[in-house]
């Protein structure tokens, strides 16, 4: 009887240890999946952003070309405004096509910080304006340039990604185009503005 007992209870205890062992398991899948699900989201997430983010800018960019081509009084800014709208509107419509695949809402109006430039901008004229212009130009390209190429290096949503790398060599003409811009008006641009900063 003894014997017979002790068979049971170890019988037991034996299937009790395979069935924490086989819930333990479990349970540690469960949170590698929702672990990784998670990373997964937050991927998505700073893809989106980013491509909120290229939006805002793009239209900001469009927008205040637009401007520069009314107010300008030097024609090299004219020219660069002009070189904005162009490019930027066709950037602005692949990010577009991209967005409406990968199920991303693009914002239609500009950013707090991108309005306020813009006003800023529309109360200037002449000299002053072609200066502020090109200021503005030259921080906006080194800013956009650090922003895509992160994206193009790190980005987790492919389609995303594919259109930091492919508008990434626009920007940095952008720059280069922005810093002579700023020559050309008498602006001096800092040593730090350059493509590779930031």
């Amino acid at each position: 009887m003894r014997i017979e007992t002790i068979r049971k209870v170890t019988f037991m205890a034996a299937v009790a240890g395979v069935s924490l062992l086989v819930a333990g398991l479990l349970l540690g899948q469960e949170a590698t999946s929702s672990g990784s699900t998670k990373d997964s989201a937050a991927s998505t997430m700073s893809d989106a952003h980013f491509a909120k983010e290229a939006a805002a800018g793009g239209m900001a960019e469009v927008k205040m070309g637009q401007l520069a081509q009314e107010k300008g009084s030097n024609e090299t800014v004219k020219s660069f405004g002009e070189k904005m709208v162009q490019d930027h509107s066709e950037a602005n419509e692949k990010l577009k096509s991209v967005a409406g695949e990968q199920k991303i809402e693009l914002p239609t109006t500009l950013s707090k910080e991108d309005q306020a430039t813009y006003d800023h901008l529309s109360s200037l004229s002449g000299d002053a304006f072609d200066k502020a212009y090109a200021r503005d130009m030259v921080r906006d390209h080194v800013k956009d340039i650090a922003t895509f190429k992160k994206e193009a290096a790190s980005g987790n949503n492919e389609a995303v990604k594919g259109f930091a790398s492919e508008t990434l060599p626009t920007l940095e003409t952008h720059l280069k185009l922005a810093h002579q811009m700023a020559q050309a008006v008498g602006v001096s641009t800092t040593a730090k503005h350059t493509a590779g900063s930031e």
